[in-house]
């Protein structure tokens, strides 16, 4: 029996199953749980504010469930690592495993005099393959396609949102230790470590969803784990309209921007869709073009074939080994780029990124933290400094002029949407002021009962600056475009 899983006899953890310890009787789990209890229910004066007895028993008798099934699971999990040869598991089939899963399960619930009904058999035995060959408790919401971002604020609380909104799922972690194991799992898989001495990490799974932790002493009331998924299907811009992002209009005139290309910079608050929308952008880009990307964590889903790749990286153990985003971006410039897109423009490659966009490199484009287009150009002033390089105030605004052409504002709404708030123009310099120009902006008109926001996309009535260099590149716009709605 377990013939292809179970570890070799010569080592010393295949001795018998070890024994059950708990400080109170092992009493068969589901015998008490699924036996019908009755109740007698008395007039409540109070039935409207609070829990009825029946409510209260059940309510006691599952949360006693999941006490039992989290309890079970921990010890089985522990048999399971004695008994499973795991390096045999990388060649295993899923339903191989499972089986063999079942297989040991079964002997120890014998053993252990535990009974479980077939449905509970079921969920045990796919929570043991989650944590034996997944990330446990999160492996289903991770395979739940309606969630965008998984948020653990310790063992027993972990939001996730949906379409905006957050909620608070009934899924924990047995406790901090648990919790603890599978960040480990998630962090040692691509040579990282957490612990005291370095309390948080980046990373990123192997479907390339985004991880951050911060454990203790830092997380005060157990770890911090953000997951933001990747998202498999690839959103283009009729999906964005679709989803009433922006409209046809304001797509037909990204769509010049970025064919014509002028240096773009997509601009947001964290979780507003500034990747979704570079994305989107990205496929008015000619597939003849070589197209470099720098990412710290590879996001982008670029759909053109002559597209190389780049990813930073933090430094190891030892303090050494880092690779920045300035330093890929200063390689990107000597590997013949048509266009150059970071992921996030956050720190001192700013500076380099701005030359990129000036010295012949049109079309480049990246994101960045900002609530407004005006505030995107005092961030880039700021992070211009944040590189050590002194220049006068009028140089730097000069640069940045002459460098980004258009500022994509996107926001997400307090009802959970995500909109293009904005389309900006930089035109130039009025002294030592950068000069920019409206073209499209939402206009929010009301608020419905439920919390949606009433609005409109319109345009500003200010023809682009851009018309002439569109016509010439074959992009003639209809002036009707900028007319404004009325």
């Amino acid at each position: 029996m377990f013939s292809r899983f179970k570890k070799p006899e010569s080592d010393p953890a295949t001795t018998a199953l070890r024994p059950v310890t708990s400080s109170g009787p092992t009493a068969p789990v589901g015998a008490s749980v699924h036996k019908p209890v009755a109740v007698t229910t008395r007039p409540n004066p109070t039935a409207a504010i609070a829990r009825t007895p029946a409510e209260a028993i059940a309510s006691d008798k599952e949360k006693k469930k999941k006490e039992k099934m989290a309890e079970l699971k921990v010890e089985l999990h522990k048999r399971l690592l004695d008994n499973l040869n795991l390096s045999a598991l990388e060649k295993a089939t899923e339903a191989s495993l499972k089986q063999e899963i079942a297989s040991i399960t079964a002997e120890a619930l014998d053993e252990m005099s535990v009974a479980l009904n077939a449905q509970d058999r079921q969920v045990l035995h796919q929570e043991l393959y989650d944590e034996v060959m997944g990330l446990g408790p999160l492996e289903a919401l991770l395979k739940d396609d309606t969630v965008n971002d998984i948020l653990v604020n310790g063992p027993k609380r972990i939001f996730v949102e949906r379409a905006g909104k957050l909620s608070l799922t009934d899924i924990t972690f047995k406790d901090e230790r648990h919790l603890l194991r599978i960040i480990d799992k998630i962090v040692s898989a691509v040579g990282r470590r957490v612990d005291e001495s370095n309390p948080y990490c980046d990373a990123r799974l192997a479907d390339g969803s985004r991880f951050n932790c911060m454990v203790p002493p830092v997380a005060v009331d157990g770890s911090l784990v953000s997951i933001r998924k990747f998202k498999k299907e690839k959103l283009g811009i009729a999906d964005l309209v679709r989803f009433g992002a922006f409209t046809e209009e304001m797509a037909a005139y990204l769509q010049a921007a970025v064919a014509t290309r002028l240096n773009v910079i997509v601009s947001g608050g964290t979780g507003s869709g500034k990747t979704t929308t570079l994305n989107a952008l990205s496929s008015f880009i000619d597939g003849s073009e070589r197209i470099l990307t720098i990412e710290d964590t590879a996001e982008l889903q670029l759909q053109q074939i002559h597209v190389g790749r780049m990813e930073s990286r933090p430094a190891n153990v030892e303090g050494k080994g880092a690779v920045t985003q300035r330093d890929c971006l200063r390689n990107a410039l000597r590997m013949r780029p048509d266009r150059i897109i970071v992921g996030e423009t956050r720190g001192e490659e700013v500076i380099d990124m701005l030359q990129a966009m000036n010295t012949g490199h049109d079309g480049s484009m990246t994101t960045i933290h900002a609530n407004s287009s005006r505030d995107a150009v005092s961030r880039l002033e700021n992070m211009i400094a944040m590189s050590g390089i002194e220049m006068p105030i009028k140089a730097m605004r000069s640069q940045i002029s002459s460098a980004v052409n258009l500022i994509v504002q996107a926001s997400r709404l307090q009802d959970g949407s995500r909109r293009m708030v904005s389309i900006t123009e930089v035109t130039g310099m009025e002294g030592e002021v950068i000069s920019m120009q409206e073209i499209f902006r939402y206009e929010r008109l009301g608020l419905e009962a439920n919390g949606k926001i009433i609005g409109r996309f319109n345009a500003t009535g200010i023809r682009s600056a851009y018309s002439e260099r569109f016509k010439q590149w074959g992009y003639d716009l209809p002036s009707s475009i900028y007319e404004p709605i009325v």
